[in-house]
């Protein structure tokens, strides 16, 4: 029996370490050729939808926009049932792959609608009363983004993770490549979507819809082959049960002992290490002195010490995971109206560019697609994580003695301050493009382009990609840190539900303000001829809120508490508990 034992015993360890052997730098090329064809393929499909609604499906602006900032938040919504799924069921590559196919077959619909005729109302000019699509058009529409959404759920919530999982935590070195990945993985995104947002959204506006869907359709098909090919030299991490069902059990095993005295000696609490190993490979949590009334469904009662029953006694890694999610809170919230401001840019700002002039001189004739304008977002955004890297954690480092330069909590402080100033600005640009309108009498006639450059617009386009550099980035590094070990996925899709939620704000908002600040003959701020609207006024009312926001973020962080760690070193070396500075 024990000869067997000791066999089984070498057997896992044998599988530990040829897992262990696995993943590293030489997966990244798979995971990276994935993100970029992926990437090309979302955003060569949203960045110029707004275009394709208004333009070929005839639907009113306000419709157009309420429709993809609504298709955003369940797009990034939907990653909570990834999560899950992967955490608890299928893993991280298994979510991923299929996850991928049906989003390539709601491409694959939406492609086929636009070129084939009958899925589109009649063209017509601007000038006539255009017929706006018809209800199984529309369906179609709807089914085909339904089926993108429900893709994106496994895509978004995994990727990230699985990308960071190639690398050992309990190696120093690989953890340190960890925290560039995140550097790595943005980079190559912002990469893609530069291409998508300039050759894409151009073969769109000047090429056909048809070819401008069926490019972004073929790089997801790349996608999912590039991501398959690597499957041999991925190391997969197994699924560990659901998360959700550990943190009700940890509540209701404290609601259970509600009535009982707390333990003065934290050491009396239920451990169990042999329980908890498979959530807790490259470590276990310890006790903090936050929320003690969880700690109540660690204590052991008599019935616990002869059945341990999970709904009536968790162990301290199980009560602290639940608390590092509730700690995360305050910080994933204070994320949301950093997306409201940014979502303008895909919809009211592409407007504006529409109506201005976007020559790139007086002398060229080549007109920039109004889809194109995020160009500006993603430059900036590359540049800032290019000069973050290689110059900026340098310098940081010698001064903060941290290894990844700042901690993730100033890195998001930072971004949300220059998000706020990017949208101050747009309203300011705002104001000058309408006065430019009506010095040239041009505020009846928006079908005609105001004698203003496109190029005012680039000031704000350009904040908005420093800021997501910094607040992306650090939002994605404090939700894989700070995450409990076996919800991973879960805290990436954490981070897309912030981006679903700030998306519903901004359809909130934009409701609230259209229905509010209607008049007589039905003006408001936002009506289709954006020269006689108060468009800056919603650009205002947005940065008074990020004011907000940003005092309550910088309060949220002064008093955040790290997730307490103890690391599983190899067997040379001692365990060594993480310092709570970040």
């Amino acid at each position: 029996m024990s000869q067997e034992m000791e066999g089984g015993e070498q057997k896992g360890g044998h599988a530990l370490q040829d897992e262990k052997r696995k993943g590293g730098i030489r997966t990244m090329p798979f995971i990276f050729a994935n993100e970029i064809s992926e990437k090309l393929a979302v955003v060569g499909f949203q960045a110029n939808m707004i275009s394709y609604l208004t333009l070929q499906l005839h639907m009113p602006l306000a419709k157009a926009a309420t429709t993809l900032t609504n298709f955003g938040g369940t797009a990034s919504l939907t990653p909570l049932i990834g999560a899950f799924l992967a955490d608890a069921y299928v893993g991280r590559f298994w979510a991923v792959t299929v996850s991928s196919i049906i989003y390539q077959i709601g491409m694959i619909s939406l492609t086929v609608s636009a070129i084939i005729p009958r899925f589109r109302p009649p063209p017509c000019s601007p000038k006539q009363n255009c017929k706006e699509a018809s209800a199984w058009q529309l369906a179609v529409l709807y089914s085909s983004l339904l089926l993108t959404a429900l893709g994106a759920g496994g895509i978004r919530a995994c990727v990230v993770a699985f990308g960071a999982d190639q690398f050992d935590e309990s190696d120093p070195k690989e953890k340190t490549k960890t925290w560039n990945f995140f550097n790595w993985y943005y980079f190559c995104m912002g990469v893609s979507m530069l291409l998508a947002v300039t050759v894409v959204v151009y073969i769109q506006d000047n090429v056909g819809w048809g070819w401008g869907l069926g490019i972004p359709t073929l790089a997801m098909a790349i996608s999912v082959v590039s991501f398959i090919a690597g499957y041999s030299m991925y190391r997969h991490l197994k699924p560990s049960g659901s998360p959700f069902t550990r943190l009700a059990q940890v509540v209701v095993a404290a609601v259970r002992k509600r009535e009982m005295p707390m333990v003065s000696d934290p050491s009396c609490l239920y451990e169990n290490e042999e329980m908890d190993a498979p959530i807790s490979l490259s470590g276990k949590l310890v006790h903090t002195k936050q929320l003690r009334f969880l700690d109540k469904a660690a204590i052991i009662t008599e019935e616990g010490r002869r059945q341990p029953n999970p709904w009536r006694l968790s162990t301290v890694h199980r009560v602290e995971e639940l608390k590092s999610v509730i700690r995360m809170a305050p910080i994933w919230a204070a994320g949301i109206l950093v997306i409201t401001a940014s979502s303008q840019q895909n919809t009211f700002s592409l407007q504006q560019a529409r109506t201005m002039d976007r020559r790139f001189s007086p002398a060229s004739s080549f007109l920039i697609p109004p889809g194109s304008m995020t160009v500006f977002t993603m430059l900036a955004m590359l540049a800032t994580i290019s000069l973050y890297d290689r110059a900026l954690i340098p310098l940081a480092r010698r001064a903060t003695g941290l290894d990844r330069g700042i901690s993730f909590l100033h890195r998001m402080g930072i971004g949300f301050a220059i998000s706020t100033l990017a949208t101050l600005v747009a309203g300011l640009v705002e104001v000058r493009r309408k006065a430019a309108a009506a010095s040239a009498g041009l505020l009846d006639d928006p079908a005609v382009t105001i004698p203003i450059s496109v190029f005012w617009l680039v000031p704000q386009y350009a904040l908005h990609g420093i800021a997501e550099a910094f607040t992306s980035i650090g939002h994605l590094e404090f939700f894989y840190d700070q995450a409990p070990e076996s919800m991973r996925s879960t805290a990436t899709a954490l981070f897309w539900m912030s981006i679903s939620v700030g998306n519903y704000v901004s359809t909130m908002l934009v409701s609230v303000v259209h229905h509010y600040s209607a008049g007589p003959g039905g003006s408001n701020w936002l009506p289709e001829n954006l020269n006689r609207g108060r468009l800056e006024y919603l650009y205002w009312i947005i940065t008074l809120l990020q004011l907000l926001n940003l005092v309550y973020y910088v309060i949220c962080a002064k008093f955040y508490t790290y997730k307490p760690l103890q690391l599983r070193q190899r067997k040379e070396e001692e365990t060594v508990e993480l310092p709570s500075r970040v």
